[in-house]
């Protein structure tokens, strides 16, 4: 009997020994297939936001070369400086005038025909919700109705302070909401789970509204509304997408374009003036600070809450186009040396402060000196008796044009006084931020925070700075905060602690960079502001995948944007594979072709953890790069046979031509006229030392209007950009249009090649 007992128990503890190895053995591999999820989760992270920042610095590399062409552009006629007002740098603020133009609603007639939602002011909360129906339905709301809710908007916003005081005390919590970058679902969502605006559930939506996603007009038509609805408990901060020159890239402006083809330009228009009325922080029981990007080791609040932010048009640049006296007769003085003197173009190698050209890649790192890396450098303006005599022969040049083309002749207008010139311009010019004001509001719209101590330049962004905790504790302790709330940047759950948890990144856009890359996130304040955050996900698709599914899914999509970057890059990749195979075999070892990688692309990836996804067959452990640059080439190569080079470089450059096409299409009228065209070649022109007449530029418009309607519209422009890189490449460096210099005074056009 005992026997048996005993042996029983042995067997049972045997069993229990068994079961426990087991466990033990599946639980290790169970955290070992998680550490490898979650490794392959970060390599792809880290691919979307150096691809995404990477395109920041080329957004800012872009404006800053425009700004140095038209810092040294001095207008030659009335019409080349009202040009110049409205191109890339537009930095003064709409006129009265303008904007009740722009908001000229009343003669927009509504057709009977239409059937999407209707506007009534004073908007009571039905209005709001419907508006959110009809846009969950796919309905697009008139024309009419949009002016006359951003006009109702600015007004409202006008009498707002820069930043907005909030009290727990007359709500029952407070919602914040971060970037939702044009992605409906998901503020719809966030509605659903969260409660619809009220008395008694108030928000806070902490910009970066726009651009990216498809439906920014209806994210931004419902806030305003809700916004006009509960004044009190509905509060937008601005963000650094608020700024009509960041929406020229990243799809806003192309948005409002093509829902709105023929109102679009006013509400452009109307949109840029709403922008630079939206507070710029709000503080929550003045214990808890919510900005857009974050501080800096100057940031003052005092300063901020009292600047004129509406005198902030954009934070991609400082408006210097404006000196007083004394420092123009300096910089005059300091640049009289002739022709050796001249400020020298981009493109020189004597040129060293200047901004590189955005369709040439640098080949090191761009790395500024200031804290705020956005901020160009000063330039010196013409003397006004050279100004006169240029436009003078300009004006002589233009009326021989138009008696050759039989136009009557224009009487000669008396050249206005330089002293009555300097009053006008002084009447008009509008009060200008000061660059501390400047600076202030870049920093809290671009700026993220950093682990290590200080303050030191946002290079990654281009603008803005990283602060350390020692910059957080510091302001939190001067002005008696408890934490600091900010968005600005996606995180794979949607928030993410810092600084000891003293800041908090919020970032409500769901499935950012693909289908299951992140969560979306909103925090609830309650009285004891207590954040409680809650976590979702907008699109159903993503919870019907497991994990693993999810993870493979955006490292795919990781991994085709990261081959898209490596082949458009692949003329500068092959020259730097050819510095580490000094013997010509053919062949390199996979430590340089990571080094190779890196010294081109500068992305700051984990290249040999990527290998195995980018590089699949090698010999003796050496990768033959001239047939890995043939297969990435295979795989973009269109069905209209362009050479690789080619269409290498159509898409290393897509985006900037892109770019550059709304910047010359200053009316956003979906196309460039002759006038746009011509006054724009004159900008390039007389920093090129290309001299060509009227003649000639209209010639060169007509060759690349290939349909003949007088305009040129985004593939006619960037077949011409394709016709003259195919024709360069394929003769000699002298055919280029690019080293054309003043002794060349023939026409020379895309469409002759």
């Amino acid at each position: 009997m005992g026997s048996g007992t005993s042996t029983q128990h042995h067997f049972a503890f045997q069993n229990a020994e068994k079961a426990f190895r087991a466990a033990a053995l599946i639980q290790r591999w169970y955290r070992r297939y998680v550490a490898r999820l979650e490794m392959r989760r970060r390599c792809t992270w880290s691919i979307f936001q150096s691809i995404e920042y990477a395109g920041q610095q080329d957004q800012v590399k872009l404006h800053n070369f425009f700004s140095y062409l038209v810092d040294h552009f001095t207008p030659s006629s009335h019409n080349e400086r009202d040009f110049l007002n409205r191109i890339f740098t537009e930095e003064r603020s709409p006129q009265a005038s303008e904007t009740q133009n722009c908001g000229d609603y009343d003669s927009i007639e509504v057709p009977d025909s239409y059937t999407g939602p209707r506007l009534s002011f004073p908007l009571l909360p039905d209005h709001a919700t419907a508006l959110v129906e009809a846009f969950r339905r796919k309905q697009r709301l008139h024309a009419r109705y949009v002016l006359n809710l951003l006009h109702e908007a600015r007004k409202h916003l006008v009498q707002l302070p820069n930043i907005n005081q909030v009290s727990t005390c007359y709500s029952e919590e407070i919602t914040v909401c971060g970037d939702l970058h044009g992605q409906l679902d998901d503020l719809i969502f966030i509605f659903y789970k969260n409660g619809l605006p009220s008395p008694e559930r108030a928000y806070v939506f902490n910009g970066d509204f726009v651009d990216r996603g498809k439906d920014s007009v209806e994210i931004l038509m419902v806030l305003f509304a809700f916004m006009l609805v509960y004044p009190k408990e509905f509060h937008l901060n601005r963000g650094n997408h608020e700024d009509h020159i960041v929406n020229l890239r990243y799809g806003f402006t192309k948005e409002v374009m093509h829902k709105y083809k023929i109102h679009g330009k006013k509400i452009l228009k109307l949109l840029q003036d709403v922008f630079c009325w939206l507070p710029l922080a709000t503080l929550v029981d003045e214990k808890v600070l919510i900005l857009h990007g974050g501080v800096s080791d100057r940031t003052d609040l005092e300063l901020l809450a009292k600047l004129d932010r509406h005198k902030i048009v954009s934070t991609m640049r400082y408006k210097t186009r404006k000196e007083n006296k004394k420092q123009a007769e300096e910089k005059g003085n300091a640049n009289q040396t002739g022709s050796a003197g001249r400020p020298s173009p981009w493109f020189l190698p004597q040129s060293r402060s200047l901004p590189s050209s955005p369709l040439r890649p640098s080949t090191h790192k761009a790395h500024r000196a200031g804290r705020s890396s956005s901020v160009p450098c000063g330039v010196p303006l013409d003397p006004k008796e050279l100004s006169r005599r240029v436009r003078r022969s300009v004006d002589l040049e233009l009326e021989r044009c138009r008696q050759q083309a039989g136009f009557p002749a224009i009487k000669e207008k008396e050249e206005p006084s330089s002293s009555e010139s300097e009053v006008d311009s002084d009447a008009e010019e509008q009060p200008q931020p000061t660059p501390e004001e400047w600076r202030q509001v870049v920093d809290i719209l671009w700026s993220d925070p950093m682990a290590q101590e200080g303050c030191g330049a946002n290079t990654v962004r281009g603008g803005g700075c990283y602060f350390g905790p020692n910059v957080t504790e510091r302001l939190l302790q001067k002005y008696h905060l408890q934490f600091l709330i900010r968005s600005h940047e996606c995180k794979p759950e949607g928030y993410e602690f810092c600084h000891s948890r003293k800041v908090l990144t919020i970032f409500s856009a769901s499935n950012y960079y693909e289908v299951g890359s992140n969560r979306g996130a909103y925090v609830k304040l309650g009285p004891d502001l207590t954040p409680h955050i809650m976590q979702f996900q907008a699109n159903k698709a993503t919870h019907t995948l497991t994990m693993r599914q999810r993870i493979s899914r955006v490292e795919e999509s990781a991994l085709r944007a990261l081959r898209e970057k490596l082949f458009a890059h692949s003329s500068d990749i092959l020259v730097e594979f050819k510095k580490h195979d000094k013997d010509e075999t053919g062949l390199i070892a996979l430590s340089d072709w990571a080094a190779a990688v890196e010294s081109v692309l500068h992305l700051g990836l984990p290249w040999r953890m990527l290998r195995p996804q980018l590089v699949s067959s090698l010999t003796d452990n050496k990768l033959a790069y001239k047939s890995w640059l043939e297969n990435l080439a295979k795989e973009k190569l269109s069905q209209q046979n362009i050479q690789s080079s080619l269409l290498e470089t159509l898409y290393r450059n897509r985006s900037n031509l892109e770019t550059i096409f709304r910047i010359i299409d200053s009316d956003h009228s979906g196309s460039i006229s002759l006038d746009e065209f011509r006054h724009t070649w004159k900008l390039f022109s007389s920093h090129m030392n290309i001299d060509i007449t009227d003649d000639c530029i209209c010639d060169l418009a007509r060759s690349i209007d290939f349909n003949k309607d007088g305009h040129i519209d985004i593939n006619e422009f960037l077949e011409a950009f394709r016709l003259v890189e195919q024709s360069c490449s394929g003769g000699d460096v002298s055919d280029c249009p690019q080293v054309t210099n003043s002794s060349n005074r023939d026409c020379s056009s895309p469409g002759a090649h």
